[in-house]
């Protein structure tokens, strides 16, 4: 994996999603028969916390690509500037 993001942001997020597992933790802890709600929160902040240790964000890398793609011209994919289904 390449790293797309930089440190500060990789700090941001791995602050932010320990936020968010410490509050879902406790919310469980306090009303441990209502947790639906609160283990998402807590699995998009551990997944947070990932991104923010791998310094990759699979989001970041899809837009990232996405705008590579669109700036590509179709006819300098394909072999000589051919056609791909000559008639």
């Amino acid at each position: 994996m390449k790293q797309n993001i930089g440190t500060v942001n990789a700090l941001i997020r791995i602050t932010i999603g320990l936020t968010m597992v410490g509050c879902s933790a406790a919310r469980i802890g306090r009303h441990p028969h209502h947790h639906q709600g609160h283990l998402i929160t807590m699995l998009l902040g551990a997944m947070k916390v990932g991104e923010g240790i791998t310094k990759y964000c699979p989001l970041t890398d899809l837009y990232e690509n996405g705008q590579k793609l669109n700036n590509l011209d179709l006819a300098s994919m394909t072999k000589e500037g051919s056609p791909i289904n000559p008639s």
